[in-house]
């Protein structure tokens, strides 16, 4: 029976990697086994990172949210306002609310406005 080398399947391999490396900086980008644990630690910091960006993303609408109830009602803060929402029985999630607020200010008011008026009672 004839020696096989497995060279196709190793040179599939090491062509996927290479290509993953594709733009980076010297030898990671054409040597295999530099690009191989570069494309690893690549691959480790796009996972850890699409749970950072749910993150950056909850507290950039927090903060818009919590701008623009402070531009409509000095006295108000983000967490009552919050407040003010689930006693009023409006379920939008903070994704919404922080669209409305930079671009319909007017309908972000009258929310808040029906926060405000569950507060009070």
């Amino acid at each position: 029976m004839p020696r096989v080398k497995g060279g196709t399947v190793t040179h599939a391999r090491h062509k996927k990697v290479v290509n993953a490396a594709k733009g980076y900086y010297g030898r990671r980008k054409n040597t295999f086994k530099v690009a191989a644990q570069a494309v690893d630690k690549a691959n480790q910091y796009a996972t850890r990172d699409r749970k950072a960006r749910k993150r950056n993303f909850r507290a950039l609408w927090i903060q818009r949210i919590n701008a623009a109830v402070r531009s409509h009602d000095e006295s108000l803060t983000y967490s009552r306002f919050v407040n003010g929402l689930n006693l009023a029985g409006i379920e939008v999630d903070r994704k919404v609310l922080a669209d409305l607020a930079v671009h319909e200010p007017a309908a972000f008011g009258a929310i808040v406005d029906q926060a405000k008026s569950a507060l009070a009672q």
